[in-house]
């Protein structure tokens, strides 16, 4: 991200009306200025003859374009009263097979209770796989029958991040007028396998809970970008996602970085950028450890896996209006999820 702003030098400006048009110290701004020019343009004790000065980020006329932090640069979530609509792209790679899913839900904002934050997430439209409106019995199950789940309520930390789903024990209560639908479509032998199979699921709360904690839209839009970005705007940060099928998901060490200044659509713009950072070993993924097999005082990790997250917030209530995610593992063959959420309006 840009870690300055440039002031075109007007005629008749010197180095204290700038710093007056700024409210910066003279002597600050010459240091700041200095500090990133190249030698011929750096001010000795005046202007002579800089057509560009180099300002701190924060340093506008317009106060309005600079984002509104907390302490320590911290971005607040205050989603009280809130209620979007997103459309969703979700994309997995598995090394040369491809496959595209896409839907639309919405997001509101219940309550918040002992500092966690409760939504309820809806579906909103048919399931397209691949640009097509699902067709085959198989993904027609899989849709038809995840309305069981919905509307699904989530709650989630002060930081935007996912904590857990609220309302297990509606599922089976839903499950009989969900069940009857199904058989008024279908019929057969993989019916009926496939719903014992769903049955077996949500009269395990741990089991469903492991389901739905795997669903790449609520761990994305609630990844947990509210941190506090420090002096720099910068930030470390460890976080797993869930790109493969194991109970204790892979690492990822993270640096996320903030403008501090809104951009021309009056949006903040966050970045972030990591690699895998886990103990465990590409074999030990393939066969699902939930910790590395060999033991190690001082532990090689495997960094075999990259990960990106873009958000761009509203600048005045600083929820999501679009998110991309990327996240990636070596495995036997390179495996990738990607994300995109964007905002839908009326």
């Amino acid at each position: 991200m840009q870690k300055f702003n440039i002031h075109t030098v007007q005629k008749g400006e010197s180095l204290k009306s700038i710093s007056l048009l700024y409210n910066l110290d003279a002597g600050a701004l010459k240091l700041f200025h200095n500090n990133h020019c190249n030698v011929k343009e750096m001010i000795l004790i005046d202007l002579t003859g800089q057509k560009e000065i180099f300002l701190p980020r924060t340093a506008v006329t317009d106060k309005n374009r600079l984002v509104k932090f907390g302490h320590a640069n911290s971005l607040i979530f205050q989603p009280e009263n809130s209620f979007s609509r997103y459309g969703v792209t979700v994309t997995i790679e598995n090394n040369d097979h491809k496959n595209e899913l896409k839907y639309e839900t919405s997001v509101r904002w219940l309550k918040k209770e002992n500092k966690l934050h409760f939504f309820e997430i809806d579906r909103t439209s048919n399931l397209y796989l691949n640009e097509e409106e699902v067709n085959e019995i198989a993904d027609l199950l899989a849709y038809k029958t995840s309305k069981v789940l919905y509307p699904l309520q989530i709650s989630v930390d002060e930081q935007g991040k996912f904590n857990t789903v609220e309302n297990l024990s509606v599922f089976q209560e839903r499950w009989p007028v969900v069940k009857e639908e199904l058989y008024k479509e279908f019929e057969g032998e993989t019916v009926d396998n496939y719903c014992k199979k769903i049955e077996k699921v949500i009269n395990e709360p741990d089991a469903i809970n492991l389901y739905l904690k795997d669903d790449y839209f609520i761990r994305t839009l609630f990844f947990g970008i509210y941190q506090s970005f420090g002096q720099d705007y910068q930030v470390e940060i460890e976080s797993s996602f869930p790109i493969v099928n194991n109970p204790v998901e892979p690492k990822y060490k993270i640096r996320l970085e903030t403008d501090p200044l809104k951009d021309e659509y009056n949006l903040v713009n966050i970045e972030g950028e990591g690699k895998l950072n886990d103990e465990r070993s590409v074999y030990d993924f393939m066969s699902k450890a939930p910790f590395s097999m060999i033991i190690e005082d001082n532990p090689v990790m495997n960094d075999e896996g990259k990960f990106r997250i873009v958000a761009y917030l509203n600048g005045e209530t600083l929820l999501s209006e679009s998110l991309y995610l990327e996240c990636s593992i070596e495995l036997e063959k390179k495996k990738k999820i990607s994300v995109v959420i964007a905002a839908l309006t009326d």
